[in-house]
């Protein structure tokens, strides 16, 4: 049940901030993108790196389906995969830190 409202949780959020988010990227998976990267880093700071983590891997596959402009994209989602990689070991300060950088990669676009 608990599994269940988080993930509600996760989707109510992700609107939210995607209502609220103001990006100014051409591209709208990018604008996609940079909300779930920002719902992330909300969700790290309240120490849930579970819902980060869903977060994270909807931001990248949504990142996958960018054609403005690739290599850029790349550059992002690789940023998306180290901040995965150490928000299993629970480091919020490198984590909040990678997913910073990638926020500046999609936001670029």
């Amino acid at each position: 049940m608990n599994l269940i409202k988080k993930a509600v949780l996760t989707i109510v959020m992700a609107i939210s901030f995607g209502a609220s988010t103001v990006a100014f990227a051409e591209d709208a998976k990018a604008t996609e993108v940079i909300a779930h990267i920002e719902a992330a880093i909300a969700e790290i700071n309240k120490h849930d790196f579970n819902a980060a983590y869903l977060h994270e891997k909807a931001a990248r596959f949504a990142s996958e389906q960018i054609t403005s402009n690739k290599a850029v994209a790349e550059q992002g989602n690789q940023s998306l995969i180290k901040a995965q990689i150490i928000g299993k070991s629970a480091d919020e300060p490198k984590a909040i830190a990678e997913l910073n950088k990638a926020l500046g990669f999609y936001k670029s676009l």
